[in-house]
């Protein structure tokens, strides 16, 4: 086979520049920062999750990864009742020795005060509430209102009861510790047999010495608690230092402690229907303006406001999402 010749080389041509003026070209500051629409959302499998929500979801994650549960808050239902005492009753919150449901931190239609009712009313328009308290009721009195709520069909129940039962004439008046548990789990056996699947909500009884501490240098205070015999047995002789008033003040808040602790332990045996407060109402640093001017005794319409806030956090309601350990 013969040599094929050398190939010239072919000389390369300068190519024509495309690119645009300097002038034409769009400046580096120009560029798009805001994300499309479509980026605004970051999409897992089925599920398209605003970027808002980014930071929610890394939190839930870490829950989860952390032994957490996250499960739905229920449905509200149709009806509730409020058990206790006047308390629950609001008494002397909008008026003169006079019960003002309206008022009431469960169940009251007074916005101010923003009840259990009117949270849950705004889930469902269709609540009905029922105040079924009684001002002056104790322990003693619980079934017949547990009963009362079962013929009412409620699908909620709220129970705030047991500060009559330490605030009476005398130390040596007050309920028992192991009557007030046989009267409370008699209560709790006709909500758990009459209304099997109502959610139950148990608030702890107030710290009724706070009220001491907070009011004993009012002379207005004083004056009430002494005209009107309001719970002698922790507010008679207010001033005194003796050694014997200080060790029945701390009786008579133990006897308190003591009924918060049997409702901990029926709510926890009840199941998961029924949810203690945690003691959140008998733990809040209230002030003596969050009690009546007439009797300084009961919470006012800010005091009830401050009840409803304490324990709607604590309620089966409190978030859209409720985290649980498993």
């Amino acid at each position: 086979m013969g040599t094929n010749p050398p190939r010239r080389p072919i000389p390369r041509r300068r190519p024509t520049s495309r690119r645009r003026p300097t002038s034409h070209r769009r400046p580096t500051s120009r560029r798009r920062l805001v994300p499309t629409a479509a980026a605004t959302v970051l999409t897992t499998g089925l599920l398209t999750i605003p970027a808002t929500a980014e930071a929610r979801t890394t939190a839930t994650a870490a829950r989860t990864a952390a032994g957490a549960q996250t499960v739905a808050a229920p449905p509200v239902p149709a009806r509730m009742a409020s058990l206790g005492d006047s308390i629950t009753r609001a008494f002397n919150a909008c008026g003169w020795y006079t019960d003002c449901p309206s008022r009431s931190w469960s169940t009251g239609s007074t916005g101010e005060v923003n009840s259990h009712y009117l949270r849950l009313r705004a889930q469902n328009s269709a609540l009905t509430a029922y105040n079924d308290a009684r001002s002056g009721a104790k322990i003693a009195d619980l079934n017949g209102q547990a009963q009362t709520a079962v013929s009412q069909q409620a699908g909620y129940v709220t129970v705030l009861m047991g500060a009559n039962d330490a605030c009476t004439s005398s130390e040596s008046t007050m309920t028992s510790v192991a009557d007030y548990e046989t009267r409370f789990r008699a209560a709790m056996s006709t909500l758990r047999s009459g209304l099997p699947n109502a959610l139950v909500f148990v608030a702890s009884v107030p710290d009724i010495k706070r009220l001491w501490e907070v009011g004993r240098t009012s002379a207005a205070a004083r004056t009430a608690w002494s005209t009107f015999g309001i719970c002698q047995s922790m507010l008679a002789n207010p001033t005194s230092t003796a050694a014997a008033d200080a060790a029945r003040r701390d009786r008579v808040r133990q006897r308190v402690i003591a009924f918060n602790q049997v409702q901990a332990t029926v709510c926890a045996e009840y199941g998961a229907n029924c949810r203690f407060d945690g003691n959140a109402v008998f733990s809040y640093p209230f002030a003596l303006s969050h009690v009546s001017g007439w009797d300084y005794f009961h919470p006012n319409t800010s005091g009830q406001a401050v009840l409803a806030q304490q324990t709607y956090a604590r309620s089966f309601w409190a978030t859209a999402l409720v985290s649980q350990r498993r």
